[in-house]
């Protein structure tokens, strides 16, 4: 898909996420530290995780209505997160996701990453993206506040994390 291409920033690289990256992230995505607001849930295994990765490579939802794209971001040799964003047909990034490992937080890596795919969007023609950040995560949204998103809303009991519903601040970026 023409959206799901290599991404460079001035310290990263993005690269289409792949089941092939599975063995590398597996251990990062563990750390129990990265689950505290979102409500995802660590891989079981290596192979569920590749096998999973695997069955999105084709990058369209089921029913064909949207683009699911990902990527591994590289801070040299090194993966030190994921990005995500669901396209839909009207040109809309209806939920921009991204996720850091826990020994490459506080280095300015997330805005850097975030910034480079949200301007990329923007260059591709993607009109409006969408984010949610629990209440309370205070990191998560100083990156999008310095990657050009605005406050939107609240959106009361929009999420589970472990088992209790939370409230998410919604955000939007145009442009």
């Amino acid at each position: 898909m023409w959206l799901n291409r290599p991404i460079a920033s001035e310290r990263l690289s993005l690269e289409p996420l792949l089941a092939l990256h599975a063995p590398a992230m597996f251990e990062p995505l563990r750390a129990p530290a990265l689950y505290a607001w979102i409500s995802v849930v660590p891989p079981v295994s290596q192979e569920a995780l590749a096998a999973r990765w695997l069955r999105n490579e084709s990058r369209l939802a089921p029913d064909g209505s949207s683009a699911w794209l990902a990527w591994a971001v590289r801070c040299g040799d090194a993966i030190v997160g994921k990005l995500d964003a669901e396209i839909t047909a009207g040109g809309i990034a209806s939920n921009v996701g991204y996720l850091f490992f826990v020994d490459h937080w506080g280095k300015g890596l997330a805005s850097e990453a975030v910034r480079a795919l949200s301007d990329r969007l923007c260059a591709d023609g993607v009109r409006e993206q969408h984010a949610t950040v629990t209440v309370g995560n205070h990191a998560s949204c100083r990156v999008l506040e310095k990657c050009g998103f605005e406050p939107n809303g609240l959106l009361p009991a929009n999420d589970v994390i472990r088992g209790v519903a939370h409230d998410d601040l919604a955000y939007v970026r145009r442009g």
